[in-house]
């Protein structure tokens, strides 16, 4: 019995929008899952920005999200390093305003690279994208993890996509300092378990009801198959469909974008 789909998980960058620009039938794709009681989660390896602040740009673009309703790799990183250490401890951190407001939030102390280099110890080394990052920055966290602090990613995406193409994400960053140390980071965005596991928490769910809608098969298709969750493949971010049809992660379904998702689960009367 094919049991339909009553809960999304939808990654953002690549499906939702693309750079600062909305995808064609945002608003609608929206209107299709509130008037068919689909419940969903955003949920992105993007640790830059805060929920927030991803509530504010969906508002530009005329939905309305609430924060809760979104997950960042962020979010993830701060709750499974709260697993690990108390409050107050020191974390280094390389990323922007979005992880670093996640760890603070859980009451970790954040220190720089100037205070590495003046001896400070920290409990980890976590690295996600960092824009306006520096080659000090880089340098101490190098420094830090080739003594042996544990390092942890919290996102492997090599790129990003952007209306003039795919631009260096966080894992180019992670590269750096695995090339640099030899020490492979803690995974903890897709295709890692801990965002979904978190996803299909705050849906209340069975998992058997959840599909993740994503548009790259090395993160958002193969950490939702491992998961154990449906895959939706849109193309309208990285993956394409020879990929998606040739290569070793296979996804449920293809779609081209979220208008055709939404026709789709409206035809397929999976809306209940």
């Amino acid at each position: 019995m094919n049991i339909p789909i009553k809960n999304l998980i939808l990654d953002m960058d690549g499906v939702l929008w693309r750079g600062e620009t909305p995808m064609p039938g945002l608003v609608a794709f929206f209107d299709t899952l509130r008037a068919g009681g689909i419940g969903f989660v955003l949920a992105t390896n993007n640790a830059t920005k805060t929920a927030a602040m991803y509530t504010e740009r969906l508002a530009r673009f005329g939905v309305d999200v609430p924060p809760h309703q979104i997950l960042t790799s962020a979010e993830a990183t701060a709750s499974y390093l709260a697993d690990l250490y108390e409050p107050g401890s020191p974390l280094y951190v390389i990323g922007a305003m979005g992880l670093h407001d996640a760890l603070t939030a859980q009451g970790f102390e954040i220190l720089s690279a100037a205070a590495v280099r003046a001896g400070a110890a920290a409990v980890s080394v976590v690295a996600g994208l960092s824009p306006l990052m520096t080659y000090d920055e880089l340098a101490m966290g190098a420094h830090l993890v080739n003594q042996g602090v544990p390092f942890v990613g919290t996102n492997p995406d090599p790129t990003f996509p952007s209306e003039i193409g795919p631009l260096p994400g966080a894992g180019a960053i992670l590269a750096m300092l695995t090339t640099a140390t030899g020490v492979e980071p803690t995974i903890i965005g897709k295709p890692g378990p801990i965002v979904f596991r978190e996803a299909v928490k705050r849906l209340g769910s069975d998992p058997s009801t959840v599909a993740m809608v994503g548009d790259r098969l090395s993160t958002d298709i193969r950490g939702a198959k491992a998961a154990g969750l449906r895959a939706i493949l849109v193309l309208s971010g990285i993956s394409t469909r020879e990929e998606a049809e040739t290569g070793p992660i296979r996804p449920d379904y293809i779609m081209a974008d979220i208008t055709e998702l939404a026709a789709f689960l409206r035809q397929e009367q999976v809306i209940a």
